[in-house]
């Protein structure tokens, strides 16, 4: 009986290290990036032209033509979003959160039509504490 045992467990190690042996072992890859070949955008500059800021929001609100930028923000947001931006860079990170915030500070109406566009449910406000009622136009940093 101990024999049979014996030649039981042998039989199980060896069919596990063939196992093993067999098994795919995929590389991990890295985190795609989004391109950075828009990174050079003077994005202050947007931020404080009126016609380029709203060209740049009507595009995401499919009320007007986009730009090549334009287009690839747009197709880009709803994945930044939901992933939190772990697919940006450094520099896109920063800039998100200066447009954001600009926005929200100085185009009240214009923020709260993204928001139900892409955030109906108020998914990304409560993840990143944006208070809709708050009246964000008292603080310092809301100058145009």
């Amino acid at each position: 009986m101990k024999f049979q045992i014996f030649i039981f467990v042998i039989f199980c190690v060896t069919i596990d290290n063939w196992v093993q042996g067999k098994t795919l072992h995929r590389p991990i890859r890295a985190v795609q990036k989004y391109t950075t070949k828009y990174d050079n955008i003077d994005v202050e500059r947007i931020l404080h032209s009126k016609r380029l800021l709203m060209n740049y929001i009507n595009c995401l609100l499919e009320k007007g033509s986009c730009s090549p930028e334009g287009r690839e923000l747009k197709t880009l947001l709803p994945d930044a979003l939901v992933s939190d931006c772990a697919k940006c860079s450094d520099l896109q990170k920063k800039q998100a959160g200066k447009v954001l915030t600009f926005v929200l500070l100085n185009y009240r109406k214009e923020w709260d039509q993204l928001v139900a566009k892409y955030d109906p449910d108020g998914h990304y406000r409560a993840k990143y504490e944006i208070d809709e009622d708050y009246d964000y136009s008292q603080l310092d940093d809301a100058k145009k």
